[in-house]
């Protein structure tokens, strides 16, 4: 699929909030409401735009705690790769989960609502699998930037 500058445009719009009327989108990047509609829908259609969401507060819902988790697989064979994936795929815990190259084999974004949460993870997911080698977490103290957008131009 091609994407010009008016999807660019639209993209970027979107980005910042995805309730914007398409009127008004239409008026910032030059096009009519049913052009913007039409394309936002192939947006959509080709996965280009892959969820439309709301971004929570973790403080608000009473998950303050974040945890930055580095992992290292024991084996890596592609049987107990994916059943890892699937394991952190079906965690709620798991805000994120990133298969990466380093010292590490995956990267875990995890949120809890404590220390004592976070230990009851640790435990049922990580330390109960015998695949686990090893596993470092960080605790974040401060967020500094947490953001999905990405540069569309």
């Amino acid at each position: 699929m091609k994407i010009d500058k008016f999807d660019r445009d639209i993209l970027e719009i979107l980005q910042k909030s995805n309730r914007i009327p398409a009127v008004e989108i239409g008026e910032k990047v030059g096009l009519s409401t049913t052009a913007v509609q039409r394309r936002i829908n192939r947006l959509r259609k080709n996965s280009v735009i892959s969820a439309d969401v709301s971004v929570v507060s973790r403080h608000l819902i009473g998950r303050p705690m974040t945890f930055i988790v580095q992992v290292s697989l024991e084996r890596e064979y592609s049987e107990l790769l994916e059943k890892f994936k699937e394991k952190m795929k079906n965690c709620p815990d798991v805000q994120q989960c990133y298969y990466v190259t380093g010292s590490s084999d995956f990267i875990i974004i995890v949120t809890a609502t404590d220390m004592e949460a976070y230990e009851q993870f640790r435990q049922q997911n990580l330390f109960d699998s015998t695949n686990v080698k090893h596993l470092y977490t960080n605790v974040v103290m401060d967020v500094v930037k947490a953001d999905s957008y990405i540069p569309a131009s």
